[in-house]
């Protein structure tokens, strides 16, 4: 069975026996890609921080394990917990990120996780899974979120210089972009389910509950390259009109003139832009007269079906994503040129809604009416700070655990270091 013939979720309505064979198979999937990060690790790769918002990648391997643990071994099965030295260490809450580099050996930090994992692979086999099968899915996802994590680490340890572009003088500033509706695709009005209630949903994507939305425009692939070049040679990141007043302010204090992972090469030039904040994102949408989605604006385009007036859990419809549909789970190693992946459409015409570039939206992260936390009060509630923005659709790092339309990931608007760009909506 290969990973990605293995069923995601493991219903509620599979045999115990069914449950524990898929659970098993996704469990190994997940950890065979999360190691395959590690096969050419540097000693700093390992230890040493990339940047100052982010834990050395040894650190995200062992919190991997420690939380297995915690909810698996310590929670559900009640042991005591195996490794009490790594409580402090390894714990989200137990220190600041810059102290997270004084780790184990990589070898001691590989051991722990061999060891964790035997012993829940132990317990699967007599754990009452249909009582349970929600945390398993959510240690799974788990994993998989701070396995593209450490993605992003690895990226900035090896990001080559790019390119420059130098900045316009003030005489050769042009004139914004008209909005236009090429390459956009229509989305009616109507009532649309927004969220998710599933077994593998996770708590910020649940109470589902009803929207109403007008009719919009969407961009029918993202940003690429070749057109986010016309905002950086028009002087976009030299003129203050188009930045929200703090992302001008965060412009001018961090001296940014161009994305992070900005590739303006010919080769490059319908690939999506990457790497850009929710500041460039929204620049770039007022320099072409539009705006960036809602999250609810965004999650239509990707799941409603307008022939049968229904949501689909996938933009293509029911069928699993494989690698003919999207990039994800790093399998092309990279972002690639958008719409290369036509049996990913969705029913309304949009490309690339899943895999490839997350997606920034104009929202903030906050739970829907009814949320309840899951499994613990801080995993999402903790930033309904509104100092968070949200994003969809997974970028080619994202694992397939986490792959779905409604899935919300969250990131401060300065933010650029994840594998981030965007689309534009326009209002009808």
């Amino acid at each position: 069975m290969t990973s990605s013939s293995i069923p995601l979720i493991a219903s509620a309505d599979l045999t115990p026996t069914e449950l524990r064979q898929i659970l098993r198979a996704n469990l190994t999937a997940c950890r065979q890609s999360t190691l395959g990060l590690i096969n050419v690790l540097t000693d700093a790769e390992f230890s040493q921080q990339a940047h100052p918002d982010f834990s050395p990648v040894g650190w995200h391997l062992g919190h991997i394990a420690f939380t297995e643990s915690l909810w698996l071994l310590e929670y559900l099965k009640r042991d005591k917990c195996a490794y009490p030295q790594y409580q402090r260490l390894f714990a989200a809450d137990g220190l600041p990120k810059t102290e997270r580099q004084v780790l184990p050996s990589l070898a001691e930090i590989l051991t722990f996780m061999e060891t964790i994992r035997d012993r829940t692979l132990t317990y699967l086999e007599t754990a009452p899974l249909h009582q349970q099968l929600r945390l398993w899915q959510w240690i799974l996802q788990h994993e998989s979120q701070h396995a593209e994590i450490a993605t992003y680490i690895l990226a900035l340890h090896r990001q080559e210089q790019p390119i420059s572009t130098a900045p316009c003088t003030a005489e050769e500033i042009a004139i914004p972009l008209s909005a236009s509706k090429d390459n956009m695709v229509f989305v009616a009005s109507g009532e649309f389910p927004l969220g998710h209630e599933s077994v593998e949903a996770l708590d910020n994507e649940q109470p589902q509950r009803a929207v109403q939305l007008t009719d919009y425009w969407i961009d029918r692939t993202p940003v690429t390259v070749a057109e986010y070049s016309e905002f950086v040679a028009a002087g976009g990141y030299q003129n203050s009109q188009w930045w929200h007043p703090q992302g001008w302010h965060w412009v001018a204090a961090n001296e940014i003139m161009q994305p992070l992972y900005w590739r303006p090469e010919a080769e490059w030039a319908n690939t999506p832009v990457c790497g850009v904040s929710w500041y460039e994102a929204d620049a770039y949408a007022c320099f072409v007269g539009k705006r960036l989605p809602t999250e609810a604006e965004w999650e239509r385009a990707a799941q409603w079906q307008p022939a049968t007036g229904t949501v689909q859990p996938m933009p293509w419809g029911d069928a699993p994503a494989t690698v003919h549909r999207g990039n994800f789970d790093g399998e092309r190693g990279g972002v690639t040129p958008v719409g290369e992946f036509p049996a990913g459409r969705s029913a309304v015409g949009c490309d690339d809604m899943l895999g490839n570039v997350w997606e920034w939206t104009s929202s903030w992260f906050d739970g829907y009416p009814g949320f309840t936390p899951y499994p613990y009060a801080d995993y999402s509630q903790a930033y309904f700070d509104k100092r968070h923005r949200v994003l969809r659709g997974g970028s080619w790092a994202t694992r397939r655990w986490v792959l779905r339309p409604t899935f919300r990931n969250w990131y401060q608007p300065e933010v650029r270091q994840l594998f981030a760009g965007f689309r534009c909506v326009l209002s009808a």
